[in-house]
């Protein structure tokens, strides 16, 4: 099994950026590695819209998507989001999101690993070639966009801290400050701050479990959460915890936090299953973005996401309604 087939294809910068801004982000790379750039991680230099439908029109480098499958606009991507930190409605974020500290970034990595640590951000960088890391694939939840996010595979950063053969699962959790976050001092917030998401182990592991630091060839913006996401792309994008700042490797299955606001609507794998409904809905659909009440751009949505080729095998004899 080679990697290309879960990465898509490497994309080069030339194509995606202008020469001059590319060798300036390399320069400002270098200078991050060498601890010359206090202030985080540079912007990643920007796509144009006819350099983002060159990158659409690419084919091989979304597995689990359609043949006619396009890019959500840039500004749907980036304005139509959940990140309750900031509120529960989907606009909250791209309105408060900016009230959010993002620099410096640093993440902790603990429990079952020989070598537990704190990484900045712009360490964890320097050692990824990200004009090489573009990966365009579907995020589902009951609507649906496909994006290509800028990231790298979550066992490449676990790797560094060396996970122990007792480490079973890996437990996230995000920023939680509330001085700059105001849906965490909402009278009408039911989540236990801070925000909580887990992985077993294989899936951690699995290729197609991305940490994400980018997407459109830009840093993610705060409201499409800033400054690390965990994308795994065969599960509903419910479970794509972003802001990270702690990585647990532990022997236990982690409670996540949607697990323990509704156990009835939302188990641990979340895997993406039209065949199971939810408690409230049908999953059999989605609304693909852009959509409207006019002109919904409905469509069928695909077991595993259009991945089961890939991950089927990490589920073999797991009752998959029950296991949800």
């Amino acid at each position: 099994m080679t990697r290309k087939m879960f990465d898509g294809p490497s994309i080069a910068s030339s194509e995606i950026t202008p020469e001059s801004v590319w060798l300036n982000r390399r320069n400002l790379m270098k200078a991050a590695a060498t601890g010359a750039v206090a202030g985080g991680l540079p912007a990643l230099a920007l796509s144009q819209p006819r350099e983002l439908a060159q990158l659409a029109a690419k084919k091989g480098d979304c597995s689990g998507c359609q043949a006619e499958d396009d890019l959500t606009p840039y500004e749907d991507a980036t304005t139509y989001n959940n990140f309750y930190e900031f509120g529960t409605d989907k606009g909250d974020p791209v309105e408060h999101a900016h009230e959010m500290t993002v620099d410096p970034w640093s993440v902790e990595v603990s429990g079952m690993v020989n070598k537990p640590g704190k990484l900045n951000l712009e360490d964890i960088m320097s050692g990824f070639d990200l004009e090489e890391r573009i990966y365009r694939f579907r995020c589902v939840e009951a609507w649906s966009m496909v994006v290509p996010w800028i990231g790298f595979p979550l066992a490449e950063l676990l790797a560094r801290f060396e996970p122990t053969a007792d480490a079973k699962y890996v437990a996230f959790k995000t920023l939680y400050r509330r001085g700059e976050m105001r849906g965490t001092r909402s009278f009408t917030s039911v989540i236990d701050w801070p925000y909580r998401e887990g992985l077993r182990m294989d899936e951690a592991m699995h290729p197609l479990t991305l940490m994400t630091v980018g997407l459109y060839g830009k840093t993610l913006p705060n409201q499409s959460l800033d400054k690390l996401r965990l994308v795994y792309r065969s599960k509903y994008c419910f479970t794509s915890i972003k802001s990270i700042v702690s990585v647990e490797l532990t022997d236990r299955q982690p409670r996540t936090s949607w697990q323990e606001l509704a156990p009835q609507e939302y188990g641990f794998y979340s895997n993406v299953n039209p065949e199971v409904d939810h408690p409230r809905w049908s999953q059999r659909y989605e609304r693909r973005l852009p959509s409207s009440l006019f002109k919904p751009n409905r469509i069928a949505t695909q077991k595993f996401n259009g991945y089961g080729e890939q991950v089927a095998g990490l589920y073999t004899g797991m009752d998959l309604a029950k296991y949800y």
